[in-house]
């Protein structure tokens, strides 16, 4: 690291008034404690020096000198030349301009960062900014390795007109290339990030983190105000705010930002395993054959050689309704935690909203990095409200989509669990474009270029459970359903009485058996005796024991024919033979539904 930007470490003034609670803080301490108030949390400015000591692993910081200089295009002059504002805030700073490239690891992962420094001229972009952001894009590209951006800017340098609105086209370009090549690109937003960088690459990464409290947007609330007189809500802008609405990935305490960037570069870095494999788990010994005493990971399911397990009673189909919607079953979120390594969940369509009826991220399953996608209930009447009863809104399957892409773009696995009574009917949902948001991600799916394996965790319900589900191996746990739709909706269309709707379960084939001899699913998974709500760990193991084997063949194919194979599969469907007539001349037709 530079002499110049190593000195900005050890300037700090001795007492210093935080803006926020007005508390006098010790210089040093607030040092230490990376600039973070130790009385009211505020997250303050850190200098670019600062930020690269607290964020890579130590003694690996190795400053990208790009020789990169500051131009004055239009010989601007306000209160003062353009070009005396530039050498006081060299002085000031000790930077040449307002972002510092480096070379560095973080929890050993190897990365190139960029991070600006909102000291130099309130981090804005002019030509200089444009081309270190380029050129550390270019880095990356070269060496193969992911870029981290830590933003901080006002917004574009003024005083370069024209030039430094062009910065912005640039360096999108140069992140459109890195998308190209499949490199993962990582934002770390903190406050502020306004007009110009917000429009570029500060919300074109694949991920994006903030620090709490940070503000984001292209106008600024005393722009907004001055020129359309909008009065603003409470919080407009923050990373909470934004959190909220589906523009950003998380909100995570500049402490432990570390921890999270080191999780994305495990997953999403070009550093990974060729083939997902390891050696076959054994079933836990049990004293009675039919309980297992002990928890433990079984041996891998092939895929198809599971018999069906039929759930006992008169009907079988609507036990296994019944038993697919019981509170106590695994939620997604309780297999994530159980069948992956540093798990991160991602948030967000980058459109509209975040719904919490599908979550998703990036985790490592086995030592292989995948994209993890899934519908979320709960086990009580709170939980199940706050995520909406795991009917996903268009935001959510668009959140899926996007996490989808990610995965198309790095080459990752993926894996989705099905858990969902259907898709939301709602009037917003509707207006949102719900069926649209569908039938694209079902196109998303048929043509990704990487392994996905889907496993029916619970209900299967519809065009909402699909959307989850057009994979290369299609899994149920033995009590779950799948359907066209619910036994319910069925009984009151057909039936026209909902009171029908164990019979309508019946007729309508949602069983695992009856799909896995319909050719619908490739496997049945059991469940522990009594099902999964017995026995949370027994059936994640049971879980993570069938994706490990069905996804070891798959990585290992080529992506084209992968593609090929899955459209193939999906393509097969409904091709019945000609049907027979009866007397009348007519294929015949069950008595119970005529």
């Amino acid at each position: 690291m530079s002499s110049g930007a190593l000195s900005a470490l050890d300037s700090s003034p001795e007492w210093v008034i935080c803006p926020q609670c007005r508390n006098v803080v010790y210089g040093k301490r607030l040092v230490r404690n990376q600039q973070v108030c130790p009385d009211c949390g505020r997250h303050g400015p850190q200098p670019a020096a600062e930020r690269l000591v607290q964020l890579l692993d130590p003694d690996t910081v190795e400053e990208l000198d790009f020789a990169v200089h500051s131009g004055d295009p239009l010989r601007f002059v306000d209160t003062r030349p353009y070009a005396q504002r530039l050498r006081e805030a060299q002085v000031r700073t000790g930077l040449a301009e307002a972002v510092v490239c480096a070379r560095g690891r973080i929890g050993g992962h190897p990365l190139i960062v960029a991070v600006m420094d909102f000291r130099f001229l309130g981090g804005s972009l002019g030509g200089a900014v444009g081309e270190l952001i380029t050129r550390a894009a270019e880095t990356a590209l070269d060496e193969r390795l992911p870029l981290l951006i830590v933003t901080a800017s006002g917004g574009a340098r003024m005083q370069e007109g024209a030039i430094s609105l062009m910065q912005m086209a640039k360096t999108s370009l140069a992140l459109g290339r890195l998308d190209e090549a499949g490199i993962l690109t990582i934002s770390l937003v903190t406050d502020p990030t306004y007009g110009g960088v917000a429009a570029s690459f500060a919300t074109l990464c694949d991920v994006i983190i903030a620090e709490p409290r940070a503000r984001l947007g292209f106008a600024g609330p005393r722009v907004i105000r001055q020129t359309i007189r909008q009065e603003l809500p409470p919080g407009f802008q923050t990373a909470e705010f934004l959190l909220e609405r589906g523009l950003i990935d998380g909100v995570r305490q500049r402490s432990s930002l570390r921890t999270v960037l080191s999780r994305l570069l495990a997953a999403g870095g070009r550093e990974r395993s060729a083939v997902v494999a390891g050696p076959p788990v054994a079933e836990p010994a049990a004293a009675d054959p039919a309980e297992p005493a002990a928890v433990g990971e079984p041996a891998a399911v092939e895929p198809g050689a599971v018999e069906p397990v039929a759930p006992a009673g008169d009907n079988p189909a609507w036990t296994a309704v019944k038993a697919a919607r019981e509170l106590n079953r695994p939620t997604t979120r309780d297999y994530a935690s159980r069948i992956l390594d540093d798990f991160e969940e991602l948030r967000g369509d980058r459109v509209s909203g975040d719904c919490a009826a599908i979550i998703g991220g990036l985790g490592l399953l086995g030592g292989q990095p995948v994209v993890f996608i899934g519908h979320q209930k709960g086990h009580n009447i709170t939980e199940l409200a706050a995520h909406n009863f795991g009917m996903p809104a268009p935001a959510g399957y668009r959140k899926a989509a996007r996490l989808m892409r990610l995965a198309g773009k790095l080459r990752l696995p993926v894996v989705t669990l099905v858990d969902t009574p259907g898709a939301y009917p709602g009037l917003e949902a509707e207006e949102r474009g719900q069926a649209v948001a569908i039938a694209e991600n079902i196109r998303l799916m048929a043509g990704l270029p990487v392994p996905i394996v889907t496993v029916i965790i619970g209900e299967g319900g519809s065009g909402g459970a699909l959307a989850l589900a057009v994979a290369d191996r299609v899994f149920m746990l033995s009590n779950a359903v799948y359907s066209v739709i619910s036994p319910e909706g069925c009984a009151s269309i057909l039936w026209k009485d909902p009171a029908q709707a164990a019979r309508a379960a019946a007729a309508l084939g949602v069983s695992a058996g009856e799909l896995l001899e319909q050719g619908i699913v490739d496997g049945i998974i059991p469940e522990p005796t009594g099902g999964t709500g017995v026995d949370h760990a027994l059936a994640a193991a049971r879980l993570r024991a069938t994706l490990l084997a069905a996804l070891g063949p798959l990585v290992a194919r080529d992506p084209v024919e992968l593609v090929a194979a899955r459209r193939a599969r999906f393509r097969a469907f409904g091709r019945y033979g000609a049907p027979v007539p009866n007397e009348e001349g007519f294929a015949d037709v069950p008595a119970d539904i005529q």
